[in-house]
């Protein structure tokens, strides 16, 4: 199986006046296409930081991420974000969607900004809130929404592009028991169906030891 993304020495530093704070400190990491992994780590680990770094929302300090060989931080800031909205999915803790737009919208709206037909953003759209249970939810704006459902419509939005990686930022910390139960059934189907490569940080030991790999976060460096 290849390697979806290798990342090498990876350092983050950040500095505000006479403070220097590294959050990550020389980081190896490898993801194989079609695999899942749980990142974790207590809280201020840096586990965010490595996801935005993973996600090219923020660069490193120094070290390398490549993505099918190539290093994308090489890339100039807009092909960083061309690269970043065609190849990768986010699914967040608080869902951002936007409250005015209904959820077809909502999930329509990453094909709309890359230009793509409206017809096809809509029938796509259509088709990835069927997957996650949502056809009956379609014209419901975020408000008019159960939080789990909200996270739903987030999913789908971030499969909208066709990603090849997804990753995920607790993305059932502000839901039940129950409702993260689902959740986490519905990422670890669509993964499988989808082939994606999923990258979940999560405090849930149970949905990290559902994922094929586990990686902890300490002080900086990964074990």
């Amino acid at each position: 199986m290849s390697n979806l993304m290798e990342v090498r020495g990876l350092c983050k530093t950040y500095v505000t006046g006479a403070n220097r704070v590294e959050v990550l400190k020389g980081i190896n990491l490898e993801l194989q296409a079609g695999t899942t992994t749980a990142l974790v780590g207590a809280s201020g680990a840096g586990k965010s930081t490595l996801l935005q770094i993973l996600g090219a929302l923020d660069r490193p300090s120094s070290g390398t991420v490549h993505f099918h060989d190539s290093d994308i931080f090489s890339k100039s800031d807009s092909e960083l974000a061309a690269f970043r909205n065609r190849s990768i999915g986010f699914v967040f803790q608080f869902h951002h969607l936007l409250p005015e737009f209904t959820a077809l919208e909502n999930v329509m709206m990453p094909a709309l900004i890359a230009r793509h037909d409206q017809k096809d953003a809509d029938r796509t759209a259509r088709e990835l809130l069927s997957d996650v249970g949502l056809s009956h939810r379609l014209t419901h704006r975020p408000g008019e929404l159960s939080g789990g459902e909200q996270q739903r419509v987030a999913i789908a939005r971030a499969l909208a592009l066709s990603p090849e990686l997804l990753l995920a930022d607790e993305p059932t910390g502000n839901l039940d028991m129950k409702t993260s139960e689902g959740v986490h059934e519905l990422l670890s189907e669509l993964q499988a169906r989808r082939g994606l490569t999923l990258v979940i940080v999560t405090h849930n030991e149970h949905l990290a030891t559902a994922m094929e790999h586990t990686v902890r976060l300490v002080d900086g460096h990964l074990e």
